[in-house]
């Protein structure tokens, strides 16, 4: 510990701080001690994160997981305040020696010694995959060395620091001599089996005193990580086996932390199987322009080639690092999603990208139903936002063409269909309307008063409503004449088009969502019972003209801050029987649902997004994007691509076949102050990208950034 300098605070959250216990990328490190004289390690984020919302963002979500972490391996978050005008948090301090110091002061570790790191550093990484967590930087000096067995620090913010800033501007998280190739080569796909990797390269390193793929510099360094085989020379042969299955290149062919743990076990306390196999003597790394490999004998008859590299000076290794490492991410897949982007967009006459704020000078409460947004429909955009009544928006330009009505509109048009673009009006308060506007001039050509509770709902025809005392279904068509009229049924009965079908979604509990889902039949005869859905199923919307749910794997009301309800099957449900389907899906699965051209995309708060057939229930990617807060996606059949937008204004493609990434952009400077309150939306005029984030709403080009 070294004194606190005259910049030093003195104080952080109430503790007193009486030393600096070092620093780091993220932030510099105190010994704190609490009123109760509890002393805890307290870490002050650096200033240039502390003015970053998308940061604060990712580190609240990270303390909430991590203060989840309580194991006899770690070392507990206590006590944080992402809020701070500089975020802080505090861990229980562990007194000790790093595990690097350890090395460094009496050498290697023995035979038992190792056995007890490696399956306490097992149990520590159980602990906080658990949470929701990954490590992400599990290298020496992150383990301190306690009577009692080792204690992991500093899991919970390595994540939060992982944006886009970071990236642009050459900086990564992790230790390169123990991060995982997939660290290196597509950081935003990062899993547990990350960590399993690091915990290969750090018993390495506790065996024999260096690293498995330790180099001249960290971007060769970072190459052996990539590429290289792992050098194990002096590892115990007990301990061969473990560390060989952890450092596998390929991330799904690592061992789960439960079959380490089995193995570390199954090893004996000591004896022969701890002596150590010879150490080779490195050879000295010829040019990679030679395109030379170097075979390097092992004891056992075991032979080995690595690809090594020379000290050409560091703008050389950063240029071969990146090439090697861009085609070591790259997806064999992904070349057809390139071909697509070379050819020509088709986008509106005269576009160029925009960006447009959806507000004005209007006063007035705002509608406000699920948000603002946009809509698109016959080559059109329509928006509505807080302070800004609901306007057509030129896709090409983002300039105002028109505005109707006198209230702001926090909700979104209801949709476009056959020249008119429909929306919500509350002339005084009590009464709602749905108006029908001419969608090329705005005028009004008609409009209905509706039930103030629920949403009306386009469907091919018509529009079907329920009536403003909620006791009839109503539809009507596109001159505003009504179509049919039908009697609701005495319990809770809402519209919804599947398939572009009107349906009736009903249930006899007091309140949504308390009962088994009744799906009725909609039209002049009344309302029919076709199927009866489990209670909490999902309705997503059609598949070849059959309705289609989703049923929770529990029904069970969960109050719960980031709480996601797990769903574990797809029903089908055919109109013309009744009968229901049920396809299982392989594992439960969370998140926000969207159907669209027959896969059901779930989008979890945390970036991850898996796609699954929805006629199959077949899996058929999952990518951790690490771009939290994404809307619903909007799918190119042109590029075969999924475009996302988050609340910070940020867009992402992914290839729609794979799931691999194809690029992101970076946050808006400044998407407004409703970027926290209002969802993130995304859709597609043509081939353009037009996206909203708070009250901004903004326009790409498919071919991502630049």
């Amino acid at each position: 510990m070294t004194p606190l300098s005259s910049g030093d605070p003195r104080s952080i959250g109430g503790y007193t701080l009486l030393g600096r216990l070092g620093a780091g990328g993220m932030g510099v490190v105190y010994l704190g001690v609490s009123a109760s004289g509890r002393q805890v390690a307290v870490k002050l984020v650096h200033e240039p994160y502390a003015q970053e919302d998308e940061f604060r963002t990712r580190f609240r979500q990270e303390i909430m997981a991590a203060r989840r972490v309580s194991g006899a391996f770690t070392a507990p978050v206590v006590d944080a305040d992402p809020d701070a005008d500089r975020p802080w948090m505090a861990t229980l301090y562990v007194p000790g020696l790093t595990l690097a110091q350890v090395v460094e002061r009496d050498g290697p570790l023995g035979g038992p010694e190792l056995r007890a790191l490696g399956l306490g550093l097992t149990e520590a990484l159980r602990d906080i995959h658990r949470a929701g967590l990954v490590h992400r930087d599990l290298k020496p000096g992150n383990v301190m060395m306690t009577g009692d067995g080792p204690r992991v620090i500093d899991f919970g913010i390595s994540r939060a620091a992982d944006n886009q800033r970071l990236t642009t501007t050459g900086q990564m998280i992790g230790t390169p001599p123990f991060m995982s190739p997939e660290q290196l080569s597509s950081p935003r796909d990062v899993t547990p089996a990350s960590d399993v990797f690091s915990l290969g390269s750090l018993l390495v390193f506790a065996a024999v005193g260096t690293g498995p793929f330790d180099a001249e510099s960290p971007y060769i360094t970072g190459y052996q990580v990539v590429f290289g085989t792992p050098d194990l020379g002096g590892v115990p042969e007990a301990l061969l086996g473990v560390v060989e299955r952890c450092l596998a290149k390929d991330p799904a062919a690592r061992p789960e932390l439960t079959d380490v743990q089995r193995m570390l076990q199954d090893l004996p306390e000591s004896g022969a199987a701890w002596s150590r196999t010879a150490r080779p003597v490195k050879r000295r790394a010829r040019s990679a322009a030679q395109g030379a490999a170097t075979t390097v004998p092992r004891t056992g008859g075991r032979r080995r080639t690595r690809m090594l590299l020379t000290g050409l000076g560091a703008a050389l290794g950063v240029t071969v690092l990146g090439v090697a490492v861009a085609a070591f991410g790259s997806d064999p897949q992904s070349t057809g999603a390139s071909a697509a982007t070379a050819r020509a967009a088709t986008l509106p006459d005269g576009w160029r990208p925009w960006q447009k704020q959806l507000r004005y000078d209007v006063r007035g409460v705002p509608l406000d139903y699920g948000g603002p947004g946009c809509v698109t429909g016959e080559g059109a955009l329509f928006c509505g936002g807080t302070g800004f009544t609901v306007a057509r928006i030129d896709p090409a330009s983002g300039r105002t063409l028109w505005r109707s009505g006198t209230r702001p509109q926090g909700a979104q048009p209801v949709g476009v269909r056959g020249g008119l673009v429909y929306v919500y009006e509350e002339p005084d308060g009590r009464t709602r309307r749905v108006v029908a506007l001419d969608a090329g001039t705005g005028h009004r050509r008609w409009q209905r008063d509706i039930s103030r509770s629920e949403d009306a709902v386009l469907y091919d025809g018509g529009l079907l409503t329920l009536s403003p005392d909620q006791t009839s279904f109503v539809a009507y068509g596109p001159s505003g004449k009504e179509l049919w009229r039908a009697p609701s049924l005495d319990e809770y009965c809402t519209p919804s088009a599947l398939g572009g079908v009107p349906y009736a979604l009903c249930s006899r509990g007091t309140e949504p969502g308390q009962a088994p889902v009744e799906l009725m039949r909609t039209g002049p005869g009344g309302l029919s019972e076709i199927a009866t859905l489990p209670e909490k199923a999902q309705a997503l919307g059609a598949v070849g003209g059959q309705p289609l749910f989703l049923a929770p794997e529990t029904a069970e009301d969960v109050y719960e801050s980031g709480y996601e309800r797990p769903y574990n099957a797809l029903l089908r449900v055919v109109p013309e029987t009744g009968q229901v389907r049920r396809t299982p899906l392989a594992r439960p699965l969370t998140g926000a649902a969207t159907l669209v051209d027959g896969v059901v995309y779930f989008v979890r708060s945390d970036g991850s997004v898996t796609a699954v057939s929805a006629d199959s229930g077949r899996q058929l990617w999952r990518r951790v994007t690490d771009v939290e807060s994404l809307s619903a996606p909007a799918v190119s059949t042109t590029y075969e691509r999924v475009y996302f937008a988050n609340r910070f204004g940020r867009l992402l493609a992914l290839d729609r076949r794979t799931g691999a990434e194809i690029w992101r952009t970076s946050a808006l400077a400044d998407p407004g102050d409703k970027a926290q309150a209002d969802p993130p939306r995304v859709l597609l005029v043509e081939d353009a990208i037009v996206a909203m984030a708070g009250d901004t709403a903004f326009s790409r080009s498919p071919d991502g950034p630049g």
